[in-house]
């Protein structure tokens, strides 16, 4: 295995680890396996950029591949250290944009990293103390947390440097290496808090929703930060709300701003405060906890019980009409199988939902500030629902991607003629299970505030919704659904999501055109119809 250069500095505190009970040597073997394993791991943000050129090449590491990504993301944060001096609301700014990308990753990355339970069946048979494989577990997370905020942040501390002097440089590094523990370990905590109560199966699907949640609860976060100041002619005030103390970002940019601004009053200091103490007491509340979680994460081993699975027969008969070619039926039901127990999946695609449902709202909210709620059930703002349209290419990137692909040599020994009816099925269980529920819960949502005058553009959504699936399907990589591991996903269909994603903005401009027009709308349906009705016939034509 290779002598990671992480590992040589870790050898010079290796008296430090053996002083809070770890056996180093041990330690150090273990760290160096799960960075082997994990370099053979593919990321998130590259949509699982691995080839088989990689998977060839030992030492080849995807995430450090793709550090470069998270490079230019950290370029977005350097032009708020350039406006003016108000610290409070720039770091505010810059450590709330930081929180949003470390939290979100560490959901999609570090959460399996986090709740690996393969410790358990294969260290603790072997005279390995526990202590020694706990702090393995927290420097393995600990060093992919360093690289990944080391990559945000060089171009930000560049900046602080140039712009406000090394002292700054020096504050900012600690306060972000206090957000970074704080973060991790609130994870931590939230997870052990889910394991405490359920088990099993239930668990399992629980941790799935718990990242959504978490999706929406730091997008609504950063949304807080920035209505937390107002400009005025350039004039920036903060604007003190109680619900500000729950704003990590804030702390550190009311310290930045008490310590360089030499601004005293109780804010300053309650928030300077909690920037220090809350972290500490985190990770020191962690610690206490470490035994639990780590007895808890066994009940991710035991399967549990789903209790009785009820056939659903009114259900069955009611979605039957979406498919009349009972093939094109045996695959709706295969694919609504695979989404629902593919927990792989539903980790890479769920929290897509989450941001879905959120945007709209975002911008709903946004309007609040200067509409009326009269002049805003009156506006066209209900346009913004197009935003749910956004969930659609991610899910049918990942569609032919299973932790079970080995299994499908069972689309050779099917006997069918065409893929025609594999293709069809599969797409309208995306539809019908995951996106149409989705849109109807925030339909009802909208209808409530822009009126029942919305039901046909609604109609029209939907429809632009399903010609925008088989668009999406037919632009994405021929292969057969649920068939290829996520390990050899190809970086350049992640990227085809991109253009995919500004037809949704030419179709939301088309309706709003439309609405300007007499009759327009009811136009628009006709012909939106006749080209769902087209795709759907003849689009899956030729599909190998």
């Amino acid at each position: 295995m290779k002598d990671y250069f992480s590992l040589r500095v870790l050898d010079k505190f290796a008296v430090i680890f053996n002083k809070l009970g770890a056996d180093y040597p041990v330690m150090r073997r273990i760290i160096q396996q799960k960075l082997t394993m994990d370099g053979r791991r593919s990321t998130t943000i590259l949509q699982g950029n691995f080839n088989k050129k990689a998977a060839k090449n030992k030492d080849s590491n995807q995430f450090h591949k793709s550090l470069w990504i998270y490079g230019i993301m950290g370029l977005l944060m350097v032009p708020f250290l350039y406006i003016g001096n108000h610290f409070l609301f720039q770091m505010s700014l810059v450590f709330g944009f930081f929180s949003f990308l470390i939290m979100t990753t560490m959901i999609s990355d570090f959460s399996s990293v986090l709740l690996d339970v393969r410790d358990h069946n294969i260290l603790l048979t072997k005279p390995i103390k526990r202590q020694t494989m706990n702090l393995a577990k927290t420097v393995h997370v600990s060093l992919y947390l360093f690289y990944l905020t080391s990559a945000l942040m060089v171009a930000p501390l560049l900046a602080a440097c140039i712009r406000h002097g090394i002292w700054f440089t020096l504050l900012f590094v600690i306060e972000i290496i206090l957000l970074d523990l704080f973060f991790l370990v609130l994870t931590a905590l939230l997870y052990l808090c889910i394991l405490q109560f359920f088990d099993g199966e239930k668990l399992k699907d629980i941790i799935n929703y718990v990242q959504i949640s978490l999706t929406i609860l730091i997008t609504i976060s950063y949304q807080l930060i920035s209505r937390s100041f107002q400009i005025v002619h350039m004039d920036i005030s903060f604007q003190l709300k109680w619900w500000q103390i729950l704003l990590p970002p804030v702390w550190y940019g009311a310290l930045t701003e008490m310590l360089f601004e030499h601004t005293l009053d109780r804010f300053h200091i309650l928030f300077s405060i909690l920037a220090f103490v809350i972290p500490i007491l985190a990770i020191l509340l962690y610690k206490q906890f470490i035994p639990t979680f780590e007895r808890n994460l066994l009940k991710l081993s035991n399967d549990g019980t789903r209790g009785k699975q009820r056939r659903g027969l009114i259900r069955d008969q009611y979605l039957k009409w979406i498919c009349p070619d009972p093939k094109e039926w045996a695959f709706f039901r295969f694919a609504v199988h695979m989404m629902k127990n593919e927990r792989e999946f539903k980790l890479k695609v769920y929290p897509s939902i989450g941001f879905s449902v959120i945007f709209p709202f975002i911008f709903i909210f946004n309007e609040l500030r200067t509409l009326s709620w009269s002049e805003l059930s009156a506006s066209k703002w209900y346009l913004t629902i197009y935003f749910t349209l956004t969930l659609i290419p991610t899910v049918i990137l990942m569609l032919r991607y299973s932790g079970a692909y080995k299994g499908a040599w069972i689309y050779k020994v099917t006997p069918l003629a065409s893929t025609v009816s594999m293709y069809k099925g599969t797409l309208k269980a995306v539809m019908v299970k995951l996106f149409f529920p989705m849109f109807a819960g925030l339909s009802a949502v909208y209808i409530g505030i822009f009126g029942l005058r919305v039901a046909v553009d609604f109609i029209i959504v939907l429809l632009n919704a399903s010609v925008y699936a088989i668009i999406c399907f037919r632009s994405m990589k021929k292969a057969l659904p649920f068939s290829e591991s996520f390990q050899f996903a190809q970086q350049l269909d992640g990227w085809k999501v991109l253009p995919l994603l500004l037809l949704i903005g030419v179709m939301g401009g088309v309706h709003y055109l439309s609405i300007s027009i007499a009759y327009g709308p009811y136009c628009l349906l006709v012909l939106v119809t006749l080209i769902h009705v087209g795709l759907w016939r003849y689009a899956f034509r030729g599909r190998v």
